[in-house]
């Protein structure tokens, strides 16, 4: 997943913001107690989103994809003042840790936590949209970049994870690439294409798709 140096990345990280307590928190607890915690947004990533949520002031974020709520943490942050992030996971398991890390970061009257299939969540929910961030299952990237574009207002931002999928994105094969590959190549290529937003792919982790609604 780290496609840069790793000296590199660690200078960018000494020279960004540092972590405060509860997103240091978050990021141990997840290392050492939740699978997969190679999903956590992490630091460097972490703080880029804070950033352009802090800059864009949302009044509405949407997150496909909770995990174990860094990246909320970080976007909420940014919110307007009367602003909500909607935050959707599939994952009951680790809901009782997510609340209470919502709880301790004083962010839990802004955030509002669902539990469900995104695909069916996102249709139910009213209004529009000033970030959304999607970071979830990669084999619906597509299904929910449709679901939220036109709902997305103008100057808006779309921002995509993992979209370049621990290089596998630009390696040469013989062979099929498999199916999230097959799907971020796609997701990608579709992006580049959209008339309705202006684009740039960062190679920040695990890369980031920042889409801007025009």
């Amino acid at each position: 997943m780290e496609l840069i140096d790793p000296l590199i990345s660690q200078y960018c990280e000494d020279h960004s913001s540092p972590e405060d307590a509860i997103l240091s928190e978050i990021a141990r607890d997840t290392h050492a107690e939740v699978l997969m915690p190679r999903m956590l947004s992490g630091h460097l990533q972490g703080k880029v989103l804070e950033l352009i949520s802090k800059m864009l002031r949302p009044k509405v974020i949407l997150e496909i994809g909770t995990y174990t709520g860094y990246s909320g943490i970080c976007m909420a942050r940014g919110l307007a003042p009367e602003g909500k992030l909607i935050t959707l996971d599939i994952n009951d398991e680790l809901e009782s840790r997510v609340r209470s890390y919502f709880e301790k970061a004083g962010l839990q009257h802004k955030i509002d936590y669902r539990l469900g299939n995104a695909l069916d969540i996102i249709p139910t929910l009213e209004g529009t949209f000033d970030l959304v961030f999607i970071d979830a299952d990669k084999r619906n990237y597509i299904n929910y970049y449709d679901l939220i574009v036109d709902r997305v207002n103008p100057g808006g931002i779309i921002l995509a994870d993992n979209v370049l999928w621990s290089g596998k994105v630009v390696q040469k094969t013989e062979d099929k690439p498999d199916k999230d590959t097959a799907v971020l190549l796609e997701y990608n290529a579709m992006v580049q294409a959209d008339p309705r937003v202006e684009n740039v792919l960062l190679p920040i982790r695990d890369g980031i798709m920042i889409a801007r609604k025009i």
